[in-house]
């Protein structure tokens, strides 16, 4: 492999959504698949020339300058786009030399409107997460249906729906004003977040796939922070929460691939630097009348990331917030979370006093959460026989293979 190969699959993940963001400005959102077939071209062609003729000094000019033309060439074929031809090749412009900073400006502009578009409410869920991956993050489709564990037809299949609809609806390429701007960030911050944390699951599918999805998405809500449309109380809550928590990734798991729990893990592997960064974040978000939930689960974050070790962390502060969330939307996950941090501060007695009445919900039924919960708090209760059934019946549950691997250890009595 020559030099040149690694830097062209760094610029093609690190520049492609914003070489389409600003392709797609000039061309209309309805020639998004233009815009997305202009960067591949211009990223092959990378792959063909920069091996023999070394990288140019400006990779991300080059490639611009090059899907520009591929672009115009296909646009001056088709009949339809000849009377835009001189606009289009006016508002294509490679950046001048020189001129880097208002490039980066209008670049970062264009990344902003681009996942916008790809979150339009017209679109379900399912398909902004797929778009935005595929569009603004220069994801593949293999590599976002290894991530979510679904196969590459679905992916693009919701890829060309999503697409359609935008086309249909005549989606603007835009970003929205006043109340819908503030609807339509949500719905934004919404798919990062799900994104973020499908990356941060342990030991499920492709390992570099899911950690390349967290880092893309704390690198896309840094993106929307720094612009002025996004510097909101609950952007810097949102960052502050990826942050500490992508912090742990490094200690998250054992040599032989098991989930440690936050309690066991080496807190000398935490990345300090992001968590001091989180902390700077967190700071930020308070200055707003606001009070959103990712300023609670930041705050639940800070408290294991800023406690020394286990014995300082303050869990009746975190079964507080938990208190907090509980009453904005009360899901039966949540509030077994807040069990678990009952349980801690409280004693596993009141652990398990909140765990019954949680028995019988539907959500739980079918996740390994509830009896691992239930597991825990018997063993410190020296309930062991019962405890062993509970992380069996957990183990069996579980579809992640690092989870598994440590609930059959507990199961096992394996520390």
């Amino acid at each position: 492999m020559t030099r040149a190969d690694p830097v062209a699959e760094h610029f093609f993940r690190r520049e492609s959504g914003r070489l389409v963001a600003a392709l797609t400005r000039a061309l209309g959102p309805d020639r998004l698949d233009l815009a997305e077939t202009a960067v591949q071209e211009a990223f092959l062609r990378a792959l063909r020339v920069w091996p023999l003729r070394g990288v140019p000094d400006r990779p991300d000019a080059w490639l611009y300058r090059t899907a520009r033309n591929f672009a115009l060439d296909v646009a001056r074929r088709e009949a339809r786009f000849r009377d835009r031809e001189d606009g289009i090749a006016a508002e294509l412009v490679p950046p001048p030399a020189g001129d880097d900073t208002r490039f980066a400006g209008e670049l970062v502009d264009d990344r902003l409107r681009l996942m916008f578009l790809c979150c339009h409410p017209a679109l379900s869920r399912p398909s902004r997460v797929t778009l935005t991956l595929k569009v603004a993050a220069g994801f593949g489709t293999a590599e976002i249906a290894r991530a979510f564990r679904t196969t590459e037809s679905t992916v693009a299949q919701r890829i060309v729906r999503a697409k359609r609809t935008l086309r249909e609806r005549g989606a603007p390429f835009e970003l929205p004003a006043g109340a819908e701007l503030a609807g339509r960030m949500d719905a934004v911050l919404d798919v990062l977040y799900l994104v973020f944390s499908e990356g941060y699951r342990p030991g499920s599918g492709d390992e570099d796939a899911r950690r390349d999805l967290a880092a893309e998405a704390v690198r896309l809500v840094q993106l929307i922070r720094r612009h002025p449309a996004g510097r909101l109380p609950h952007v810097e809550a949102l960052l502050a929460l990826m942050l500490f928590q992508s912090s742990r990734l490094a200690a998250r798991t054992d040599a032989d691939g098991a989930l440690l729990p936050i309690e066991e893990q080496d807190r000398a592997r935490w990345d300090r630097r992001a968590i001091d960064e989180a902390v700077r974040a967190l700071a930020r978000s308070a200055r707003g009348g606001r009070l959103s939930e990712y300023h609670l689960l930041a705050g639940i974050s800070a408290c294991h990331a800023l406690a020394p070790d286990p014995a300082a962390t303050d869990w009746e502060r975190i079964v507080g917030l938990y208190d907090e969330l509980v009453a904005r939307n009360g899901g039966d996950l949540v509030r077994l979370n807040r069990a678990v941090a009952v349980g801690r501060a409280r004693g596993p007695a009141a652990a398990l006093a909140v765990l019954g009445e949680l028995a019988e919900s539907p959500a739980l039924q079918t996740c390994h959460y509830l009896p691992a919960a239930r597991a825990d708090a018997l063993h410190r209760l020296g309930r062991d026989e019962e405890a062993r059934a509970e992380w069996e019946r957990a183990a069996r549950l579980a579809s992640n293979g690092a989870e598994r691997i440590y609930l059959e250890r507990r199961a096992r009595g394996d520390k």
